[in-house]
């Protein structure tokens, strides 16, 4: 025979909760669920809120400033190490074609909306100055590439790519900033 389930108290109480349908409380108003939410999740006030933005905006002014004076922690992932160092003051010691590339090319923009003559005068010239910045890009890395052997005994990964953005940018927009002066290549 089964056994019969021992017999349990089925009265609710108040700490139960509401015994008929609904949440038993009042449906806030629209007014009240707005201000709630307008008011910050964290209990901060405007004055701390401040404040904090005040120590983000320094901490981004220093990393922003240690960047571009080439500090080892600041620098993105792809600046760091030795290698790119030797390779960003070898780029930045000597004249590259790829600096007046882009001054050229917007020149090569307005001249190709005259027409004509001129305008595939100015193709050809676009096409010729992009084959010799393609051929200053590779001569530069196959020097790098000797004395990055010789230096450190390998090439770190993606030191070609590295070179051929580094010497396309116009010098005084390079990040971080160059750190030698023209003609002054590192040993």
């Amino acid at each position: 025979m089964a056994k019969a389930a021992p017999k349990t108290n089925t009265t609710t109480t108040q700490a139960d909760g509401p015994t008929g349908p609904g949440k038993g409380r009042p449906t806030p108003s629209r007014r009240e669920r707005e201000a709630a939410n307008r008011r910050p999740l964290v209990g901060a006030t405007p004055a701390d809120r401040k404040a904090a933005r005040a120590r983000l905006n320094q901490e981004r002014d220093r990393a922003r400033a240690g960047m571009a004076n080439g500090e080892e922690r600041y620098l993105a992932a792809r600046d760091r190490g030795e290698q790119r160092r030797f390779v960003r003051d070898h780029i930045d010691a000597r004249w590259n074609l790829g600096e007046v590339m882009l001054p050229i090319m917007f020149i090569v923009l307005l001249t190709s909306t005259v027409g004509g003559a001129l305008a595939n005068i100015a193709m050809l010239l676009i096409w010729a100055f992009v084959a010799l910045f393609a051929l200053d890009a590779f001569i530069t890395w196959r020097i790098l590439g000797r004395k990055l052997t010789a230096k450190f005994g390998s090439v770190q990964r993606g030191t070609f790519w590295y070179i051929v953005n580094r010497s396309f940018q116009m010098r005084f927009l390079r990040l971080p900033k160059p750190q030698v002066k023209r003609g002054e290549y590192p040993k």
